[in-house]
């Protein structure tokens, strides 16, 4: 797959990209990671690429001219039809299952807004998917284009050193869509609190079960919500419902 990232600021990716166990995914080119520049598609000495909000206010807003010009270019260079994705507070949270959506794709064009905001003009006539990470805002897009490359590169075939490391994952519905369980390792205590014994016995069915009993305890506890989801897709069983019927009643 190929994501072809436009950016004022394709420096930020270099450590990014080189980086950590899904650098291999980006090596390997199993995730294809190219960068564009609107300033490469501006026009004057000074390579403009924002102005002042018409109404006035804070801020300069991104001019639609240049990067309709790279996103142009960025469809020439694939030649096909892949989606432009702008990161906004606008757009559909990411989730597990987009990012699985994603990782079976072909790629796409990630658009990495910066400043005030982008001329509504471009978005509307440029811009496919409008994708959010959260209720929060960030100086740009770059972050969250990060985080949906990482997300994706570590679904890749043989990117993680254990193939089954992602499927334990929290909020992944192939398994059940809870919370991941807490992790040890040496040594066995560490200033007076000692690993549960469970984990210690060597009984694979009691480690598996104390395992499925912290995640269900930790989605009670933190994501009720991903709870509700899970018992309404068949994914609790008998005995998972009798340890939910075990804890104390949350406040």
């Amino acid at each position: 797959m190929r994501f072809d990232v436009v950016t004022l600021f394709p420096e930020l990716f270099a450590p990014f990209l080189e980086s950590g166990v899904t650098r291999r995914a980006y090596e390997s080119k199993l995730v294809d990671v190219r960068l564009w520049n609107p300033r490469d598609f501006s026009e004057g000495n000074y390579r403009r690429v924002d102005d002042r909000p018409f109404g006035g206010g804070p801020g300069m807003v991104m001019l639609a001219e240049p990067l309709a010009r790279c996103v142009a270019a960025v469809k020439a260079d694939r030649g096909d039809a892949a989606p432009v994705v702008l990161f906004s507070p606008v757009g559909d949270r990411l989730d597990h299952a987009r990012v699985e959506g994603w990782s079976a794709s072909a790629g796409a064009i990630l658009l990495c807004g910066r400043y005030e905001g982008i001329d509504q003009r471009f978005i509307d006539t440029d811009v496919d998917v409008q994708v959010s990470l959260g209720d929060f805002v960030l100086s740009g897009g770059e972050i969250a284009a990060m985080a949906l490359l990482d997300a994706v590169a570590r679904l890749q075939p043989g990117v993680l050193n254990d193939t089954g490391s992602h499927e334990a994952d929290s909020f992944n519905p192939a398994i059940d869509g809870l919370l991941d369980c807490p992790h040890y390792t040496r040594p066995e205590e560490w200033q007076g609190r000692k690993v549960p014994a469970e984990l210690m016995s060597g009984h694979h069915a009691q480690i598996e079960r104390w395992r499925r009993d912290r995640r269900l305890e930790a989605t009670a506890r933190l994501r009720p919500d991903l709870l509700a989801a899970a018992r309404a897709a068949g994914r609790l069983s008998k005995a998972d419902e009798a340890f939910l019927k075990s804890l104390p009643a949350q406040p």
